[in-house]
């Protein structure tokens, strides 16, 4: 597996939706672990650009990530919700987006990575068929599903996924499986041991993962590697927005939330996610094409209660550090906890 060819068993989630770049993902495959490349809101032409220079930082393996589009959202309940954001929207200084279902660029992004083959393609959202799946193992590429129950995590084995992202509810951003109920979601710890118990597909943790301890613990229930993404939010080669910055330093709850997408995220409670969360309606990606002038517009001016500030449960614990350090000291840490354990144990 591309994980043998790392030295650190620490991987990058792909942080769409503006934190990731190319410069983010070389520094953690040059520091030994594995960088991912977001392809969620870009085009194919968009992700062609950024492969081009993530090609240019790094020789090493690095992985790129597709959405699978889901059904379209009910359109009367997406206009009340239009309705009921509309002082927020203007409030921020904006006009409301067009609330349109779209695929996200699939076809030609699919089409794409089966010409110009990448080291490993994970999906969010769903399971892609098996003729994706076969055809993108046909020209050597890793293909990882992201699951987030048992149930999905055979489906997604069946289907002839590699490896299972296997995402706990303590994760921040978007919930990454088929399942968008947040009654459903089931916590990191307890979703190894059922997934891990039971199949032998390999798996990757995710969800809630912040420092060295936490990665020897998800390796001792089996996971091949640790996905950390809220931690490399702060780092200088992320594009997160300064606010979203700032917001890390702080120490507000965080929550479930449909409110800025129509999809169930992990967020820091603010002002929109408090007034919104009970009404907003499961429809992706229309409620985010709704939001998206709103955000952008407060991000540029700083507004922190009409911006989704993704981040997991154990965000407190993020630091301002360089990629390439932070993935060398957390697997410091990890090796001292393992040494402990052991020492403990004898």
């Amino acid at each position: 597996m591309i994980l043998d060819s790392c030295d650190i068993p620490i991987v990058l989630a792909p942080l769409a939706g503006g934190p990731s770049t190319s410069e983010l993902a070389a520094a953690v495959s040059n520091a030994g672990g594995l960088g991912f490349l977001a392809s969620g809101y870009l085009s194919a032409a968009e992700l062609a650009d950024r492969r081009r220079r993530l090609n240019e930082l790094t020789g090493r393996p690095y992985g790129v990530n597709l959405f699978v589009p889901g059904p379209a959202g009910d359109v009367g309940r997406v206009r009340q919700f239009a309705a009921e954001i509309e002082s927020d929207v203007s409030g921020a200084g904006a006009r409301m987006g067009e609330p349109r279902h779209d695929d996200d660029d699939w076809d030609a992004k699919v089409g794409y990575l089966m010409d110009t083959p990448a080291d490993v393609v994970s999906f969010t959202f769903g399971i892609p068929g098996e003729d994706v799946i076969s055809g993108l193992r046909a020209r050597g590429t890793e293909v990882w599903v992201t699951v987030t129950s048992p149930e999905e995590a055979r489906r997604a084995a069946a289907a002839g996924a590699d490896l299972l992202v296997v995402q706990g509810y303590e994760a921040g951003g978007h919930r990454g499986g088929t399942s968008d109920a947040p009654e459903e979601a089931v916590g990191l710890i307890a979703l190894l041991q059922l997934i891990t118990a039971r199949m032998d597909t390999p798996v990757v943790a995710a969800g809630g993962i912040a420092t060295g301890k936490a990665i020897a613990a998800v390796l001792c229930l089996g996971a091949r590697a640790a996905a950390l993404g809220t931690a490399f939010l702060d780092c200088p080669e992320a594009a997160t927005a300064p606010v979203h910055r700032s917001a890390l330093h702080a120490d507000a709850p965080t929550r479930l939330t449909r409110a800025f997408s129509g999809r169930t995220a992990r967020g820091i409670e603010n002002g929109f996610l408090r007034a919104h969360s009970e009404s907003a309606p499961a429809a992706y990606p229309e409620v985010h094409h709704l939001t998206s002038p709103m955000r952008k517009a407060a991000r540029q001016a700083g507004l922190a209660d009409y911006v989704n500030l993704w981040a997991g449960q154990a965000y407190p614990l993020t630091a301002s550090t360089p990629a390439a350090d932070l993935v060398r000291d957390l697997w410091q840490q990890a090796r001292t906890a393992l040494s402990h354990a052991v020492s403990h144990l004898s």
